[in-house]
């Protein structure tokens, strides 16, 4: 299923969501070609899949990396009001819209809308599912700090640089990177400052409200039928043995595969190992060959 040459030119279309509100989406590779659905995580955005979704183009594969509402350049809720439930509705919406089952690739928050959509769907939209770093029940801890991070600059930052600086900080196992690249995380305002392309209103609710979800995620895994693919980072603190055991008896049928040296932000750690996981999980879906009739 290789394309021969580069991958073609990624655009940005806008496709309906729940409501009134339009979701960016970029697509990567031939349009007529099968889909890939990336669900990022919350608080980043489309660009998170950027070195994946190309690569994966050249491979033959369309690929459609989704801003989840209150995220880069989707819209925000006029009224603030955001539920796990419409960013689910968003995403079955885009699947339903393709005109084949798409393949999800759901990092964090994506993983978890996936498995409300096909778990609680009256049927399955996905031809199969990869996990990011996410299991139905999650690390407390680690999810606090990821969200103490986010809620640490609501005056922005002064400077890209200043930007780089707190990320390093956070971050501090990852190589420093030119502070230009933040463009696609941060928007300039006309005070002056970058601030975050999210919705800060979002920690007011989704983050603040998730775990009541566990119940209802913990049995939309059950009926999960379609196959799943579990990458997790060996350093992550989100995930851990016990939450990815208890995973695997709710969907027994799944792989699971560890990257060790990656965090919770596996994509960022590690593409390179990230993405030729996905590559191989996907061409395990392709059927087998048809032998000619005759051949020895």
């Amino acid at each position: 299923m290789t394309q021969t040459g580069s991958a073609l030119t990624p655009t940005v279309q806008m496709h309906p969501g729940r409501g009134d509100l339009s979701l960016a989406v970029e697509h990567y590779g031939p349009e007529s070609a099968s889909p890939l659905l990336f669900a990022h995580g919350f608080g980043q955005n489309r660009h998170a899949w950027r070195g994946t979704a190309t690569q994966l183009a050249t491979e033959g594969w369309l690929g459609l990396a989704i801003d989840g509402r209150g995220h880069g350049d989707s819209d925000w809720a006029p009224n603030g009001h955001y539920e796990m439930e419409h960013f689910a509705e968003d995403l079955a919406a885009i699947a339903r819209s393709l005109p084949e089952k798409p393949i999800l690739i759901g990092a964090s928050m994506g993983g978890l809308l996936g498995l409300l959509v096909e778990g609680e769907g009256q049927q399955s939209l996905f031809r199969a599912m990869v996990l990011v770093d996410v299991t139905p029940r999650w690390e407390t801890e680690g999810v606090g700090r990821i969200l103490k991070f986010m809620a640490q600059h609501p005056e922005g930052f002064d400077s890209l640089e200043h930007a780089a600086a707190e990320i390093a900080r956070y971050l501090p196992h990852r190589e420093r990177r030119d502070p230009e690249r933040l463009r696609t995380q941060l928007r300039l305002k006309a005070d002056g400052r970058w601030r975050w392309h999210w919705d800060p209103r979002l920690l007011e609710r989704v983050a603040a409200e998730a775990e009541r979800y566990i119940p209802r995620l913990q049995a939309a895994a059950r009926r999960v039928q379609i196959p799943v693919l579990l990458l997790s980072g060996g350093r992550s603190d989100v995930v851990s043995e016990h939450t990815i055991g208890e995973f695997m008896q709710l969907v027994p049928h799944a792989e699971h595969v560890c990257i060790d040296d990656a965090t919770h932000m596996v994509v960022g750690d590690r593409n390179d190992v990230f993405t030729r996981e996905i590559s191989r999980f996907l061409q395990g879906l392709l059927p087998e060959p048809v032998s000619t009739l005759g051949e020895v």
